[in-house]
């Protein structure tokens, strides 16, 4: 069984991580080194909008080191995340070119619900264990130091996913500027995670029952540490973490430092993490917290052996973002007999005509989505409902999916009912398809593609009434041939269809053609 050394690098808001993992079908991902820089460039971009020069020289200093390390164990392959602390920072693109120069280093800023998938895919690496907690009412709960992240599953499918501005490093950073007791400060605190968690509470929870807390991070590694008088493996009762709360409460920021084995800039953000887990804990009810030890390098490492296929994880991912898109549609009252039969249809065409688009896996499932959410615009609008879909996929993270990837969602609903227009189709960074990155035009021309094929799926169930199920599809003497046996009146979808159909053959130069059986 082939082994594969890989070395995962996480930019981080509050340090700079490496880690090196050896990776195979035999054993899974097993991590052999890790290495840690704390470097807060988290506390300059939450305040000042940018990251510094002098840190951005600490930076490549320390990601030059962690180069040497890399060829050290001749790692065969690598990737480099940036999270939050780069993702909002506005010099990013100058920094990410400073360290390519420097390190020769290609790192990508990757958006909140890629990074928050990585570190699932993590935790879905442990299958046992995590197969059998997700049969009760779960939540993954990720505090980090930008933003908190939680995510719901309902049996062994993932509900939704919600990012809340609750990270301990903005926290901290928006109480810095109130002078006030630790007391005090720790009823801010309070004040300002209760003000997050009501309005969650009151859109995603509802009846919803949850009896785990699943917690990430480096933050709740710390607080593991010291939650058990004796180590009894990563799980604890509720019982133990009120416990634990309560004794936090009265240490002072030395005796943090002290206890936990950190510096004062560390030590300063435990309160507010420390907060933020004990009321998500009492919001949810939930009874028994298992503390895996995921770290994000952990998630890259996970993402890495599934991409190329080095280990085979049981759980679908791809089955979450469908679920988790499938509940958006939900959300927004999209009617779902349509969206069923529209996702048949736009599937059936994408796979019938393979040898002339020339799109993967991933696409067909961008194209999915679109369909499943075509329409979720009509809860705002039922005139403009177009542009309200694409206002509201662009405002929704859909976990596993990149910002780039939704947006090209947003762009094929959009035009869905709307002339296309090659020229206005504007996108942020460049699309990744197979071994081929994509610049604007690529990325128009993909947005084409799916498009066509949307449209076309749409006109064959224009009255949403499903006449065209038993519909069978072939390419015939350059013509994509789609037949019914359906024996009532087709004449709503026959037209739609032939509107459609003149888009759909610029794109491809294919004519679709809609017959009908006539059994006699």
């Amino acid at each position: 069984m082939a082994v594969q050394l890989f070395a995962a690098i996480d930019v981080g808001s509050f340090e700079l991580e490496l880690g090196i993992y050896e990776i195979s079908g035999k054993n899974g991902v097993r991590r052999v080194d890790h290495i840690r820089h704390m470097i807060a460039l988290g506390k300059e971009t939450y305040s000042e909008g940018k990251i510094s020069y002098e840190l951005v020289e600490e930076m490549c200093q320390v990601l030059e080191d962690f180069v040497k390390t890399m060829n050290g164990y001749k790692v065969k392959g690598y990737r480099a995340y940036a999270t939050s602390a780069m993702r909002e920072a506005k010099n990013n693109q100058i920094i990410l070119d400073q360290i390519r120069v420097r390190t020769g280093l290609k790192v990508r800023i990757i958006s909140n619900s890629e990074q928050r998938f990585i570190s699932y895919k993590a935790i879905a690496s442990k299958a046992a264990e995590f197969n059998k907690i997700i049969q009760k009412g779960t939540a993954i709960v990720d505090v980090g130091f930008g933003s908190a992240q939680i995510s719901l599953f309902d049996k062994d499918a993932l509900v939704t996913t919600q990012n809340l501005s609750l990270g301990s490093l903005r926290i901290r950073e928006l109480l810095a500027r109130i002078p006030a007791s630790a007391k005090a400060h720790r009823e801010q605190i309070e004040e300002l995670v209760d003000n997050e968690l009501f309005t969650f509470r009151k859109m995603y929870l509802k009846d919803r029952e949850i009896t785990n807390l699943i917690g990430i991070g480096e933050n709740i590694l710390y607080m593991m540490r010291q939650m058990q008088s004796k180590p009894v493996g990563d799980k604890v009762e509720a019982s133990v973490l009120n416990t634990f709360y309560e004794k936090f409460n009265k240490l002072t920021l030395d005796q943090v430092e002290e206890r936990f084995g950190v510096n004062a800039e560390y030590a300063s953000l435990l309160m507010p993490t420390v907060v933020v887990y004990k009321r998500i804990l009492e919001l949810t009810g939930a009874q028994m917290f298992w503390i895996p030890g995921i770290r994000l390098c952990d998630g890259i490492a996970a993402e890495y052996a599934d991409d190329t296929r080095l280990v085979r994880f049981s759980h679908s991912f791809e089955n979450d973002i469908l679920a988790a898109s499938r509940n958006m549609a939900k959300r927004y009252k999209c009617h779902a007999s349509h969206s069923q039969v529209l996702e048949e249809y736009a599937l059936g065409i994408f796979d019938c005509m393979k040898k002339y688009h020339g799109l993967g896996g991933r696409e067909r499932l961008l194209l999915q989505i679109s369909a499943i959410l075509h329409s979720c615009g009509k809860f705002i609008s039922m005139r403009n409902s177009n542009e309200c879909s694409y206002n509201i996929i662009m405002s929704t993270e859909i976990i596993g999916l990149s910002h780039l990837e939704r947006e090209i969602i947003a762009n094929v609903v959009r035009y869905n009912i709307r002339d296309f227009d090659y020229d206005k189709v504007q996108l942020e960074g460049t699309y990744q398809e197979g071994t081929v990155e994509l610049d604007q035009k690529g990325m128009t021309i993909l947005i084409a593609k799916l498009t066509a094929i949307l449209r076309l799926a749409n006109s064959m169930d224009r009255s949403h009434r499903g006449k065209l199920a038993d519909c069978r599809m072939s390419i015939r003497e350059g013509e994509l041939v789609i037949t019914t046996g359906y024996e009532g009146d087709i004449a709503l979808e026959a037209m739609s269809f032939e509107q459609k159909a003149d888009f759909f053959e610029e794109i491809y130069g294919i004519r679709p053609v809609l017959r009908q059986k006539r059994r006699i």
